[in-house]
């Protein structure tokens, strides 16, 4: 008998721009991993823009595959350690 486990996936986007009288934009933004970001800005569409900016960033991180940059990581690290005749960590 075969299983099937379905994970459930939760976006946790969102955002919330605001503005005081006499103060600038307060960008607040969420990426779908939960971090949370703010800033400051004059105009806003600056805010706008930023709130896009954190999100288009993740997903380029979302597409590449994490382990495989991680491997390359370490293997550049042993080579540099090879060559700079450190101890080996690989």
């Amino acid at each position: 008998m075969a299983t099937l486990s379905v994970q459930k996936i939760k976006i946790m986007r969102d955002f919330k721009i605001t503005r005081n009288k006499g103060e600038w934009y307060n960008a607040q933004v969420t990426d779908s991993y939960g971090n949370k970001y703010q800033n400051y800005f004059e105009f806003a569409h600056e805010a706008n823009d930023w709130i896009y900016y954190i999100w288009e960033k993740e997903d380029w991180f979302n597409s590449t595959n994490s382990q495989e940059l991680l491997a390359k990581a370490i293997a550049d690290l042993a080579r540099i350690d090879n060559k700079l005749s450190i101890n080996k960590i690989m």
